[in-house]
């Protein structure tokens, strides 16, 4: 692993995938207090393993490890929808890119780099973004929903490298959590820890499992770019 960013500019891939939640919006804020909420409604005490274990399960496999966890007796399908009602509003009205991240990918884009969105998020609240334009910065999005599989398994990155045309051997994959960054390597991406300042990662143990590491954004940004 190095941390150099000049790895990443210019481009050594043809191809770039970006996971959503930390690695390109800071959004742990909003999934605490969704978590905190949803949790404290049913005299549940949060911890950090649990956000950490959602970020890598997404919403459906998500639900299904509360209920087993917290022997909760309720349906899957309501829980998603409860998460989706808390963090939508949020969602809408106060999400933005961190510093750095627009100016990189529209780089990239202006190189002919094709650019793939991979978030175990649902659809309906990254479709809901007033100050994020989605379908500006990617060619392709691919929700965890799409692969129904966790971002333990590689399956998610696969299928936007197969949307975007492109061999993983070719193809870079930044994330913030160690379980995406581990099936993607193993998959044979190119694979970019990257730093979200969120209590819920060990930056330290996470650039361990990839080829790169970045810091922050901004540290991409030149004259050039």
């Amino acid at each position: 692993m190095t941390n150099s960013p000049t790895r990443l500019w210019p481009p050594a891939f043809d191809a770039a995938i970006f996971d959503f939640d930390g690695t390109i919006a800071n959004t742990g804020w909003i999934w605490e207090e969704v978590d905190r909420t949803f949790l404290g409604s049913r005299g549940i005490p949060y911890t950090h393993e649990y956000a950490r274990m959602l970020s890598v399960l997404g919403f459906s496999s998500g639900a299904q490890y509360t209920i087993e966890t917290y022997h909760l007796e309720e349906d899957p399908q309501d829980i998603c929808e409860e998460w989706t009602r808390l963090s939508q509003a949020l969602y809408h009205t106060r999400v933005e890119l961190r510093p750095g991240v627009e100016e990189y990918i529209m780089a990239l884009r202006g190189r002919g780099i094709p650019i793939a969105l991979a978030t175990a998020n649902e659809p309906e609240l990254i479709s809901s973004m007033r100050l994020v334009d989605i379908d500006a910065l990617f060619d392709v999005c691919v929700h965890g929903r799409d692969v129904g599989v966790a971002k333990d398994e590689p399956d998610i990155y696969i299928e936007a490298a197969r949307r975007l045309g492109v061999d993983p051997q070719r193809c870079i994959v930044f994330e913030d959590i160690e379980p995406g960054l581990v099936a993607a390597r193993g998959a044979g991406f190119i694979t970019c820890a990257v730093e979200s300042g969120e209590a819920t990662q060990n930056f330290e143990r996470v650039s361990r499992v990839a080829d790169l590491a970045l810091h922050d954004w901004t540290a991409l940004t030149s004259p050039e770019i």
